[in-house]
């Protein structure tokens, strides 16, 4: 779990430029058909359009172990975290709702 959680926040620190009236955000998107969870770097300026960064590929496709990375993820920035492609399912210590319900485009 270190060496996922280091390779993606390092590769976030990088991107994360802390440019006036510029939005951040981290998406993890569920990939159930590689069987794997992507992480992306958004960020997208007033006026301007969104830009997204693959930060890395878990392949650990096990959602508690996910949940771990999200946690250390956490604790090490404030960013804001998204979640596609998780509608209708739940963390495993917590059993809260990862995502409500779906986006439009999904």
């Amino acid at each position: 779990m270190n060496n996922d959680l280091d390779i993606i926040y390092s590769r976030m620190e990088k991107l994360f430029k802390r440019i006036s009236r510029t939005r951040y955000w981290i998406l993890v998107n569920n990939d159930p058909y590689d069987q794997s969870y992507n992480f992306f770097f958004n960020s997208q300026r007033q006026g301007e359009r969104l830009k997204s960064v693959p930060l890395h590929k878990l392949i650990n496709y096990d959602l508690s172990y996910l949940e771990q990375v999200i946690k250390g993820l956490r604790s090490k920035t404030n960013l804001t975290i998204e979640f596609t492609g998780f509608a209708g399912m739940k963390w495993p210590s917590t059993q809260k709702v990862i995502q409500w319900r779906r986006e439009q485009l999904e």
